[in-house]
């Protein structure tokens, strides 16, 4: 199905002429190596594009398609960096780098022979002529030498004008290209049809975290993965148009940053059938992103509102009932993991990711600027912030991300790091209040109910542990109030016990609180007095032993709405 998908992608961009046809991709060089006529190696050019920060990244040409290679020596055409192209490298194998030359000249004159073109006739000689042995004397790397070796990708231009623009040299590759295949004769899976299929599979590049040569998508390295007798990716037989096709639109969507999202070291995509780019402008709305340029939050909220409700709105232009597809990837060595792929219609995705927004909606403090919590500030309330590295557990970002999306439970683990989180720094926030809330509406339990969620404080409710967390935060207002700037209050002290064993820690508490209250005037004495009559009116005499898990979450957002109140005007 994600193949599927993806090649479909690749047809559609194909057809609007926004990505390369099979035998070309989108490859970044560094520099040129201009020859002249006669193959002579006459200078090399930097092709680096400056950026806005000042900066510079390498030029993204159509070339030939990357062979893939991982320690096997096998080169590409017209390009590749200078272990191949010059026979010199930084890695300190003058052999092997030899090796990869001759291989890149075997290439070269296999596809050349017979081409009658000058830019052919030069490259040709250009290799007839090199020796790898004095390339480090030549004049013409004499400035360059120690860049030009650091591994950047180099291209041939000859006389001005870049070897790949030849009709002749372009015509050669692709009659190449289309007659060979590397595996043999099957029926691929992903289109049906019969013909030669890849043995290895493009790399995939742009995935936080996976090698920056790229990884594989499908792969199958050990005997345990082989079947009748089927080794490397026969075992998941993949046409070469179709392994092209995924791993163009798959590259291509990683390379489109603005429309990329992150999630710990997962690395999500989204596109919409028909390859709309209209569709992945919006889609950022799905994780809390910015609006699109030139239109408001609060107009983009209320588009997607309409959109959830598979209702066409007039600011935004899109079809709510389009089928949409979010992939999410991670790294795994050489390899890539799925962590989910998910396909709905647009304002499926929307319905699902309102109604988990509908479920966090809790009340904020009043320096708090956000409407909604975003999936990733979600996210790092689960994570410690004293440690240098703050991104969430690979496997919970996954888990979460596909239950918000697809409008399912949330993962177990999603509540014991935020309940870990708050008895480590005894601190509940916004985030990880609104998280307690949602998880118990969406995964609801007996000794969390429904009275308990609310938005804000629900002062008529009847529920102990609840109620013990709006005490607790009645108590520590009394101990500020009396001991005003104080440093360390009763929450650095007694807050854990006191949302697990109540009947313990709570007559110690009363206790400290009348001593507090002593010192308080008259009406402030009297204002507390209210609020503790009211709220132990609700808990009547006799105190739980131990609060379970769900009951600690009610303990926890009754202190958070308490508090809360208190400091509303």
């Amino acid at each position: 199905m994600i193949l599927q998908a993806l090649v479909k992608l690749y047809e559609d961009l194909a057809a609007q002429g926004k990505i390369a046809r099979p035998g070309w991709s989108p490859v970044q060089v560094s520099w040129a190596l201009c020859l002249d006529a006669g193959g002579r190696l006459i200078q090399v050019i930097p092709l680096l594009e400056r950026q806005k920060n000042g900066g510079s990244t390498a030029q993204s040409m159509e070339l030939p398609t990357p062979v893939a290679r991982s320690v096997n020596i096998d080169s590409n055409f017209l390009w590749d960096h200078s272990g191949y192209l010059l026979g010199i490298d930084a890695k300190g194998k003058p052999e092997r780098s030899r090796q990869c030359f001759d291989a890149c000249r075997r290439l070269h004159e296999q596809i050349l022979d017979g081409v009658d073109s000058p830019i052919s006739r030069a490259i040709l000689a250009y290799f007839s002529q090199w020796q790898p042995a004095r390339a480090a004397e030549h004049p013409a790397l004499s400035d360059c030498l120690e860049e030009v070796r650091k591994g950047a990708n180099l291209v041939f231009r000859v006389e001005g004008r870049f070897a790949q623009e030849d009709a002749a040299i372009r015509a050669a590759w692709q009659n190449h290209y289309d007659s060979g295949g590397d595996g043999p004769d099957m029926q691929c899976l992903v289109t049906g049809q019969m013909g030669p299929v890849a043995r290895l599979h493009p790399a995939v590049k742009g995935v936080r975290g996976a090698q920056s040569s790229g990884a594989s998508l499908v792969s199958f390295n050990a005997p345990a993965f082989c079947s009748y007798g089927r080794e490397q990716s026969l075992n998941a037989p993949t046409g070469k148009y179709a392994a092209f096709a995924y791993s163009a639109a798959l590259n291509h969507l990683l390379s489109d940053r603005a429309h990329v999202q992150r999630l710990g070291n997962t690395t999500v995509v989204f596109w919409a059938a028909g390859a709309d780019p209209a569709y992945q402008a919006f889609s950022a709305a799905l994780f809390g992103g910015p609006p699109p340029a030139g239109l408001e939050e609060a107009t983009l909220r209320a588009a997607l509102k309409k959109l959830s409700r598979m209702e066409r709105c007039a600011e935004v232009p899109l079809d709510p009932a389009r089928p949409f597809y979010i992939l999410g990837l991670s790294p795994n060595a050489a390899r890539l993991s799925v962590r989910f792929f998910l396909r709905d219609c647009f304002g499926g995705f929307l319905s699902h990711v309102n109604a988990h927004h509908a479920r966090m909606e809790i009340v904020r403090p009043a320096n708090d600027p956000y409407e909604t919590i975003s999936l990733w500030a979600l996210l790092q309330e689960t994570v410690p912030q004293t440690v240098r590295d703050k991104s969430p557990s690979p496997v919970l970002a996954g888990a979460t991300a596909r239950a918000i999306l697809s409008n399912t439970d949330y993962p177990a683990a999603l509540l014991n790091g935020v309940m870990l989180r708050i008895r480590a720094d005894r601190k509940i926030t916004r985030g990880r209040a609104a998280i307690l809330k949602a998880y118990y509406l969406k995964n609801p339990h007996t000794e969390c109910p429904k009275e308990v969620l609310t938005v804000s404080l629900n002062e008529t409710s009847s529920i102990v542990p609840y109620n013990l967390g709006r005490l607790f935060s009645v108590l520590e207002a009394i101990q500020q109030a009396a001991n005003p700037g104080i440093n360390t209050t009763i929450k650095d002290k007694y807050f854990n016990s006191a949302s697990a064993t109540p009947a313990t820690i709570f007559p110690i508490l009363n206790n400290l609180a009348q001593k507090h209250l002593k010192k308080l005037d008259t009406g402030l004495r009297i204002h507390y007095d209210r609020q503790l009559g009211q709220i132990k009116e609700l808990l009547g005499e006799t105190l739980p032993g131990r609060l379970s898990l769900p009951e600690q979450a009610s303990f926890d957002l009754g202190y958070y709405h308490q508090t809360q109140k208190r400091y509303s005007k």
